[in-house]
C-alpha cells in the first residue's frame, strides 16, 4: 500500500504566517478588544503593531515593498485577525481592495506612487460605493465628476456613505458618475483615487472640498470608523482616474465589481473568524458552567448546538477558501465568492446566537465577550451586499451559466 502524506489545508508558509497572526490576536487583540468597543476609540496601538507585521502589505509584490502572498493566505489571516475582533479585520479590508484595484487596473505612474507607502502602512486606503439614497443599486449613484475647462482636472461632487476607514485613510477609491447619458446606467461610472489628508475633517489647500463628517454611531463594529464623505467642488487631475483617462474614463462599474468579488472573500473570512471564536466560548462556558449536577455540555440539547455550530463554521471555512482559490487561479469567482459571504456570514450570525443561548443570562451581559460578538455579527450580513442581494446575484449567475 502507497504511503500518504497527512491531509492539510495550508502550506507550510501559511500556517506559519496563521499561527504568528493567532499569537498576536490572543496577546494584543483579545485582551484590549472590550476597552476599544466599550470607548469606540480607534485601536491605534494594535494598528501600529500590524504595520510592524507588515499585515497592510500582504498581498502587494514584493517589488512594491508588499508581502506578495495571495487571497487566500490573505483570507486566512482575516480569519485569525476577526476571531479576535472583526474591527481589527476591518481597519486593512478596503485597504486591501485599494491596492487590488491599483495592482489590476492601476497605471504603472499610479503603483509606484502609492503601493510603497501603502505596504508600510503609511498610507491608508478606503473604498466608497454607497451613497445616503442608494444602497446596492450600484448604477444609481448621483456622485458625479465633470471635466473642467482646462481639460487635465475634474471636479467631483456629491455625498457617499458608509465609508470605512473614511477618515484616517489617505487615499479614497471612488466610484462616480462622468457621463450622466450612458445607457445602460452602469457604462457611465469612472473610479477616482482620491486623495486627501488623514485624519482630517475639513480638508483645505490642495485637497479643498473633501469634507468628512463625524463619524457615524453603530450598534457593533465600533473602533474603526464608517463615515460619510462630502465633495463639495473638490478638483483633481485626470490621471487620477484608476488606470488613467485613456484606460479608466467610465470604465470604473467592472473594475468595482471585480474587487467586490474580493471583498465578499474578505466578509466571509470576517464570519467564520468570528464564528470560530464564538464556537471556542461555547465549548470552553458549557464545560465549566453546571446545572443539575453536570456541565451543560453534558446535557444533549447543548451538544446539538455545538454541533450544529461546528459544522457551521468547517463548511463556512471550506466554501471560504474555495473561492479564494478559484479567484487566486484565475478563474471565474463570481458565484463561488457570493456562496462564500452569505454563507459564511449567515454563519457567523448563527454562532453568534448559539453561543449567547448557551452563556444564558450571562451571554447578555457585557461582563463576557459573546455580548460584543454577538453586537458585531449582523454587519456580515450587510456589507459588500446583503444576504438577499447575494441570493439575486448567486441565482443570476447559475442561470447565466447554465444557460439552456
Amino acid at each position: 500500500m502507497a504511503l500518504t502524506t497527512p491531509y492539510s489545508e495550508k502550506t507550510d508558509e501559511q500556517r506559519a504566517i496563521c499561527e504568528m497572526v493567532r499569537q498576536f490576536a490572543d496577546e494584543q487583540i483579545l485582551p484590549n478588544a472590550e476597552h476599544y468597543d466599550h470607548e469606540d476609540e480607534f485601536p491605534g496601538p494594535i494598528v501600529e503593531q500590524m504595520k510592524e507585521l507588515g499585515l497592510f502589505g500582504v498581498t502587494i509584490p514584493e517589488e512594491y515593498g508588499g508581502m506578495g502572498l495571495d487571497l487566500t493566505t490573505y483570507a486566512m489571516i482575516v480569519e485569525e485577525l476577526s476571531r479576535g475582533w472583526i474591527s481589527i479585520s476591518g481597519v486593512i479590508n478596503t485597504h486591501f481592495i485599494g491596492s487590488y484595484l491599483l495592482m489590476k487596473f492601476g497605471t504603472e505612474e499610479q503603483k509606484q506612487k502609492y503601493l510603497p507607502r501603502m505596504a508600510t502602512g503609511e498610507l491608508r486606503a478606503a473604498f466608497s460605493l454607497s451613497e445616503p439614497e442608494l444602497g446596492s443599486d450600484v448604477a444609481a449613484i448621483k456622485t458625479s465628476a465633470k471635466k473642467l475647462p482646462d481639460g487635465d482636472m475634474y471636479e467631483i461632487n456629491g455625498t457617499k456613505m458608509w465609508v470605512t476607514n473614511g477618515l484616517r485613510a489617505g487615499l479614497v477609491f471612488t466610484l462616480v458618475r462622468t457621463d450622466p447619458n450612458a445607457e445602460p446606467k452602469h457604462r457611465g461610472l469612472t473610479c477616482f483615487i482620491a486623495e486627501k489628508e488623514p485624519g482630517v475633517s475639513k480638508n483645505t489647500g490642495a485637497y479643498e472640498g473633501f469634507d468628512v463628517p463625524p463619524q457615524i454611531k453603530k450598534m457593533g463594529y465600533k473602533g474603526v470608523e464608517s463615515t460619510e464623505l462630502v465633495f463639495d467642488g473638490y478638483k483633481t487631475p485626470a490621471d487620477s482616474i484608476l488606470g488613467g483617462e485613456e484606460a479608466g474614463l467610465n470604465k470604473g462599474f467592472p473594475q468595482m465589481m471585480d474587487a467586490l468579488e474580493l471583498g465578499r472573500v474578505n466578509v466571509a473570512a470576517r464570519g467564520v473568524g468570528l464564528a470560530q471564536r464564538a464556537l471556542e466560548l461555547a465549548l470552553r462556558y458549557s464545560q465549566e458552567r453546571k446545572t443539575f449536577g453536570k456541565p451543560i455540555a453534558q446535557h444533549q440539547a447543548i451538544q446539538f448546538k455545538l454541533a450544529d455550530m461546528a459544522t457551521q463554521v468547517e463548511a463556512a471555512r471550506l466554501l471560504t477558501h474555495r473561492a479564494a482559490r478559484l479567484k487566486d487561479a484565475g478563474e471565474r469567482s463570481d458565484i463561488e465568492a457570493g456562496m462564500a459571504k452569505l454563507f459564511a456570514s449567515e454563519a457567523g450570525r448563527f454562532c453568534a446566537e448559539e453561543c449567547l443561548r448557551i452563556h444564558g443570562g450571562y451571554g447578555y451581559s457585557k461582563e463576557y465577550e459573546i455580548e460584543r460578538i454577538y453586537r458585531d455579527a449582523p454587519l456580515l450580513l450587510i456589507g459588500e451586499g446583503t444576504s438577499e442581494i447575494q441570493r439575486m446575484v448567486i441565482g443570476r449567475k447559475l442561470l447565466e451559466r447554465h444557460k439552456i
